[in-house]
C-alpha cells in the first residue's frame, strides 16, 4: 500500500484513495471503493471552480473514518484562501460522505462544485494483475440519486450515490451552485450503496442504517466495544502499549462476520488485495490472538470447517477434508475463469486447522465445539495421511493440478520463486516443505489430546503419538544438513533437501520437531548474521545467492513469521533470543506507526538506521497485527489452565513491567511485577 493512500475499511468494504480524498483510477494503485471483490467506484474527484484544493492536513484517528482539510489554492504562499472544504468519510456497511464549504472572506462569494463519479465494476483480480475488461455500464439519475449497474447473465453488481441536497446530476457528475453569504457554510452528505447478486452466493443487503452521524457514532461505538472486551495491557514501555493498542484496531477493522455460523467474527487477510478469508492467514491469526480475542479463532474454526473439501476437483486443487485457502466472489471466479470459489490450494491449512482446534480447546475448554468439529479433524488428518501424502514417504508435498492459475507453491512462502537451492537453483514440484511437516508433527500431537481428553478414543490418540514421533525420527535423518548446521527449507521432487538457510527453520522449533541436539544450532543460525538483521529475522540468509532484501520471500523481514519464531525459541528454552526478535519489532514498529505491515526490506539495520518499508506491503494486515499478541504471551510465558492463565515472565532487559487484565474474558490479571522477575 502506497504510503500517500487513505484507506476508510469496514472489513470486506473499503474505500482507497489519496490525501486529498480523491478516488483516481491509476495503474498499479488499488484505489476505489471496493465490496465482494468488485470496485464498484473508480473515480470520485472533487473539484471547485474547476480546480482542487490544496491539502491541509489529514486526520484519521480510526480505521472507519477520516477527515480531509482543504483550502482554495493562492498564487504565492502569502494569500488568503477564500474557501475551505472539509471531506469527511465514513464506512459502516456502506460508504457515508460529508462535504462542507466555507467562505472565510467578509465577502459573499459563488462556486460550483462538482464531484466526478465514475464505475468500472472491475474484479480485484484485474486491478491488482492489470489489464482491466470494458463493461457496459447502465447510468441512471434524478435530482437526487445515481444508479450505475453492470450485469452478465445473473451476475449484477448495482452502486447507487444519493445525496442530501439537491444537485445537477449527469451521467459522470454532481453539480452544485453555491452562493455563500460571510463565514457562512454550506454542507452535503452522499450515501454511496452497493449491492451484489449471483449465483452461488449470498450477499447481506446493504443498508444505511441512518445517516452520516450515525454511522460514525454506530462504527465507534463497536470499536469501542471491541477494545472493552480485549484484555487491558499497561507498561512502561510506550512502544509496547501503543503497538498493542494499534494491533486491536487493525484486527477490528479487518473483521469479517459470516451469515453461515451465526454470531461472531473472524480476520480477513489484509488490505487491499486480500480482504476475504484465507485459511492459512485466519487459522494463524486466530492462534496469535489467543487468549485476548478467543472470538476470531472459534468463528474461523467453524467457517473452516463448513467450507472444508468434499469432493476432488483439481480446477480447484480440492481433495477430501482439505481446508481452503482463499475464497473470492468477484466477476471473474462467478464465471470459472478463477478457482477461488473456493480454491484449496494450501499445503498446510489443513494441519494448523488441527493445531488451533487442540489449542483453542486449551484456552477455552469448550468441550462442545471440539466434539462439534470432531468429523472435520478426522476428515483432515485422512487427508494428510492419504491425498497429503501422495507418493507415500511419510510427508505431506504440494504440486498444483491446476496448471493455468493454480499457485506454483502452495506453503506460506507461496511466490513462484520461494523454492530455492542455496546456490540459486529453482526447486521442481512435488515439494515437501520443512515447517509443513512440523505443522504435522504438531497436529497429531495435538489431536491425541483431544481423541484422549475429549473424543474418548484412546487407540487414536496411541496410533497418533506413534506417528507423530516416527515423522519426528525420519524428518532428522532427511531435513538436518550436518555439513551446513541447518534444517533443509525443503525436499524437492528427487527428495533432494534445498539447502538454502531460511526462516523456515524457526516455525520448526514452533512445532517441537526439532531434535534437541539440534535445537542450539538453530537459534543460532536465526540470531545469526546471515538471518537476523536487527530488526528482525529475515526469510532468506545474505550467503544464499536467491537473497535480495527487497525479495517477497528471499529476504524480506515479516512480523508474523518472527513472533512465531520467538515463540518457537521460547519453546525450547531460549527466551533471550526470544526477547531480542521482540526488541527488534518494538524498535521497528514507530517507524510504521505503531501499525507491523505485512513485511518489510530486510536490510541491516546498522546500514539504514529505519526499517525500510516494502513498496506493496499490506498495512492493516490480520497477522502482523496478531504478532505484537503473540509477542507478549511468549513473553509472559502465558499458559493456560482450569483455573484460568498463568504467568512465567521473563522480559527484555528495557521493559521493567507488563500487566494484562481481564485475561481470557475471566477477569484475570497478570502482572510481571508480582509473577517474576526481568532480565
Amino acid at each position: 500500500m502506497p504510503d500517500p493512500a487513505i484507506q476508510v475499511l469496514d472489513g470486506s468494504t473499503f474505500v482507497v484513495g489519496n490525501r486529498q480524498g480523491d478516488v483516481l483510477q491509476q495503474t498499479g494503485q488499488p484505489h476505489g471503493f471496493f465490496s465482494s471483490d468488485t470496485r464498484f467506484i473508480s473515480h470520485w474527484e472533487l473539484r471547485v471552480d474547476g480546480i482542487g484544493g490544496d491539502l491541509l492536513s489529514v486526520n484519521q484517528r480510526e480505521h472507519l473514518a477520516a477527515q480531509f482539510f482543504l483550502a482554495a489554492p493562492t498564487s504565492t504562499p502569502h494569500d488568503e484562501s477564500s474557501y475551505s472544504v472539509i471531506r469527511e468519510r465514513v464506512i459502516d456497511q456502506v460508504w457515508f460522505e460529508r462535504i462542507t464549504v466555507i467562505n472565510n472572506h467578509s465577502e459573499p462569494i459563488s462556486l460550483r462544485l462538482q464531484l466526478l463519479i465514475g464505475t468500472d465494476f472491475a474484479d480485484i483480480f484485474e486491478i491488482k494483475e492489470g489489464g482491466l475488461q470494458p463493461r457496459e455500464i447502465t447510468r441512471r439519475h434524478d435530482a437526487t440519486w445515481m444508479t450505475m449497474s453492470y450485469e452478465r447473465e445473473r451476475f449484477s453488481r448495482v452502486v447507487t450515490i444519493s445525496t442530501s441536497v439537491a444537485a445537477r446530476i449527469d451521467e459522470s457528475s454532481f453539480n452544485y451552485e453555491l452562493a455563500l453569504e460571510p463565514r457562512e457554510r454550506w454542507t452535503v452528505d452522499l450515501t454511496v450503496t452497493p449491492a451484489a447478486e449471483q449465483p452461488g452466493a449470498s450477499f447481506a443487503p446493504r443498508l444505511a442504517s441512518g445517516g452520516f452521524d450515525d454511522a460514525l457514532a454506530a462504527g465507534s461505538a463497536k470499536l469501542a466495544d471491541w477494545l472493552a472486551a480485549a484484555p487491558t495491557l499497561d507498561s512502561d514501555c510506550d512502544a509496547l502499549r501503543n503497538l498493542y493498542h494499534s494491533s486491536l484496531t487493525d484486527l477490528a477493522a479487518l473483521r469479517l462476520f459470516s451469515e453461515t455460523v451465526g454470531e461472531g467474527s473472524l480476520p480477513a487477510a489484509g488490505l487491499p488485495w486480500f480482504m476475504t478469508l484465507f485459511g492459512r492467514d485466519s487459522l494463524i491469526t486466530s492462534f496469535q490472538t489467543l487468549p485476548y480475542l478467543p472470538e476470531l479463532a472459534r468463528t474461523t474454526l467453524r467457517v473452516l470447517a463448513a467450507r472444508q473439501a468434499q469432493s476432488d476437483d483439481a480446477f480447484r486443487d480440492e481433495e477430501p477434508g482439505k481446508i481452503m485457502h482463499e475464497i473470492r466472489f468477484g466477476e471473474q471466479t462467478a464465471f470459472g475463469e478463477r478457482p477461488h470459489s473456493p480454491y484449496y490450494g494450501s499445503a498446510d491449512a489443513t494441519p494448523l486447522f488441527l493445531v488451533l482446534l487442540d489449542e483453542y480447546h486449551r484456552w477455552s475448554g469448550d468441550d462442545a465445539l471440539a466434539r462439534e468439529l470432531e468429523p472435520n479433524a478426522r476428515a483432515a488428518l485422512r487427508w494428510i495421511d492419504e491425498f497429503g501424502d501422495h507418493d507415500r514417504d511419510g510427508y505431506v508435498e504440494y504440486e498444483r493440478r491446476n496448471v493455468s492459475s493454480g499457485l506454483a507453491n502452495q506453503s506460506w512462502k507461496d511466490s513462484w520463486n520461494s523454492m530455492l537451492f542455496h546456490d540459486g537453483t529453482l526447486a521442481t514440484t512435488p515439494i515437501a516443505p520443512a515447517e509443513v511437516q512440523g505443522y504435522v508433527y504438531d497436529a497429531k500431537r495435538r489431536v491425541a489430546r483431544l481423541a484422549r481428553e475429549v473424543w474418548a478414543d484412546a487407540e487414536l490418540a496411541s496410533t497418533l503419538e506413534h506417528e507423530a514421533e516416527r515423522l519426528r525420527e525420519r524428518f532428522q535423518r532427511d531435513f538436518w544438513l550436518p555439513e551446513r548446521g541447518h534444517y533443509a527449507l525443503a525436499l524437492d521432487r528427487a527428495k533432494q533437501p534445498l539447502d538454502s538457510l531460511t526462516s523456515n527453520i524457526g516455525h520448526l522449533l514452533w512445532s517441537r520437531i526439532v531434535a534437541d541436539e539440534h535445537a542450539e544450532l538453530t537459534a543460532a543460525s536465526l540470531l545469526g548474521d546471515e538471518l537476523f538483521s536487527g530488526w528482525g529475522v529475515r526469510t532468506m540468509g545474505t550467503d544464499d545467492v536467491g537473497y535480495s532484501p527487497l525479495s517477497y520471500h528471499n529476504g524480506t523481514v515479516w512480523p508474523h513469521d518472527n513472533s512465531l519464531i520467538a515463540a518457537g525459541l521460547a519453546r525450547y528454552g531460549f527466551r533471550e533470543q526470544a526477547n531480542r526478535l521482540t526488541r527488534g519489532l518494538l524498535a521497528a514498529a514507530p517507524h510504521f506507526e505503531h501499525r507491523l505491515p505485512e513485511v518489510f526490506a530486510g536490510y541491516d539495520a546498522e546500514l539504514t538506521g529505519v526499517p525500510v518499508v516494502f513498496p506493496t506491503a499490506s498495512r492493516p494486515q490480520a497477522w502482523s497485527a496478531g504478532a505484537p499478541l503473540l509477542l507478549i504471551t511468549t513473553m509472559l510465558g502465558l499458559t493456560p489452565s482450569q483455573d484460568g492463565p498463568t504467568a512465567d515472565p521473563q522480559l527484555p532487559a528495557e521493559i521493567e513491567f507488563v500487566e494484562l487484565r481481564n485475561m481470557n474474558g475471566r477477569g484475570a490479571t497478570i502482572d510481571s511485577r508480582t509473577v517474576g522477575v526481568a532480565s
